[in-house]
């Protein structure tokens, strides 16, 4: 494509779908449209996940406890979560945007960058393509969205931002180092709390303080990150849309608990959950490890421990056998709030043990196929050991990894 004065040299759009969970309670809620909601894990939840803006406008936030929100807010309405419906219009909502590029790299369950560089030809400017990507959404979902467009990523993200709830933000990439430069830093994607404070002691406060840094101070500090936060403060992120799924080096899951909880039993039942719907999952892609990572987040903080099995497995009975000796080794009966178990160092083909046949159960992998099948056809932990049957009435959530296909489309 021969370049014009209105063709950009690369263009960048983020989607970001506005309060997503919340809007599609609203969506399949109509009496729930133009009113506060917030909503939570469960009916047990005890902490807001995401609100309507109707919510926010009083003061509701993300991670605030009910009863503050409900303080703030008296005639809040609490809108138990449904990951796999908001997973369901997720995976409508990119497959859309399918139609507008391939070129789509999916952030999280309610984001998405979009690399349409390629079809100006066929599109049209920025402008035009961005309003073509808002009606792909509102087509596919009923909902509206947020888009930035930029030259770069972070740009973009940051474009998106601007105008919400329905906004379309278009900052020209000739025009991005100066339109970032009387913004924090920390207001830019992906430059923390730490990050900032590093900055500070070198006199980099706003965006526009990061040309007097040199590249190299963050270089030595962060790597090739630090080369790319240099860079994204000047509306040069260098970082490209990313459209393959890498192969995992991990897989976990993890359950919050009530506050504070003492029973034994209660927390087993915790990880027992954790570790089969993790086996289900390994067995699902083919993955099997030795090496897992089992934590439990208490009064005192994070215990943890790294433990293995003797050959390896993809079974939830052999992985919960390492929960069990973790609570017998670690646990002293303090108050626990989350349970998580991640396996470590996946392989994509079981490796042969001198031993395996000594110490396997023959019968196991038959078992947990049948088991499996079943589940399938007829939901989750239809068929699951006897503990499972009291398992928590949370219901499960999405994770920050979520894709529509593959290892990561999990809830």
């Amino acid at each position: 494509m021969t370049a014009s004065a209105s063709t950009w040299p690369r263009v960048i759009a983020l989607v970001d779908m506005n309060c997503f969970f919340a809007a599609v309670e609203q969506l399949d809620n109509p009496d729930w449209r133009q009113k506060p909601v917030a909503v939570t894990n469960g009916l047990l939840g005890t902490t807001i996940i995401t609100s309507s803006y109707e919510a926010r406008a009083y003061g509701v936030k993300t991670g605030m406890r009910l009863n503050q929100a409900r303080s703030l807010c008296p005639m809040l309405i609490q809108a138990p979560s449904r990951p796999d419906r908001y997973a369901a219009l997720s995976t409508k909502i990119m497959a859309s945007l399918q139609q507008i590029t391939p070129d789509v790299e999916i952030y999280s369950v309610d984001e998405a960058f979009l690399d349409v560089t390629r079809c100006q030809s066929l599109w049209g400017p920025p402008q035009r393509i961005g309003t073509l990507i808002k009606k792909a959404v509102y087509q596919a979902s009923n909902l509206y969205c947020s888009v930035g467009i930029s030259g770069d990523k972070t740009t973009a993200k940051f474009a998106a931002k601007r105008h919400k709830p329905d906004g379309l933000s278009v900052i020209p990439p000739s025009e991005s180092e100066q339109v970032l430069a009387p913004y924090l830093v920390s207001e830019l994607s992906g430059i923390n709390s730490g990050v900032a404070g590093f900055l500070k002691q070198y006199g980099v406060i706003v965006c526009g303080d990061m040309k007097t840094l040199p590249i190299s101070i963050l270089a030595k500090r962060y790597g090739n990150v630090g080369r790319r936060i240099w860079l994204m403060a000047q509306g040069l992120d260098p970082d490209k849309v990313q459209t393959n799924i890498k192969a995992p080096k991990t897989m976990g899951h993890g359950k919050n608990m009530p506050p504070e909880t003492k029973d034994k039993h209660l927390i087993l039942t915790y990880f027992q959950h954790m570790a089969e719907k993790l086996a289900a999952r390994l067995r699902l892609y083919g993955f099997h490890t030795k090496q897992f990572w089992i934590s439990l987040k208490t009064t005192q903080g994070w215990l943890t421990l790294k433990a293995c099995t003797t050959y390896e497995t993809d079974d939830g009975k052999l992985i919960f056998s390492l929960c069990q000796r973790f609570m017998v080794d670690l646990w002293r009966g303090q108050g626990a709030w989350q349970v998580r178990i991640v396996a470590l160092d996946l392989q994509s083909e079981k490796q042969g043990d001198l031993f395996e046949f000594a110490t396997a159960e023959p019968q196991r992998d038959k078992l947990n196929l049948v088991m499996d099948d079943i589940n399938r056809k007829f939901g989750e932990f239809m068929v699951a050991p006897s503990r499972l049957i009291a398992r928590s009435e949370m219901p499960n959530v999405i994770t920050p990894s979520w894709q529509p296909e593959g290892h990561r489309k999990t809830v």
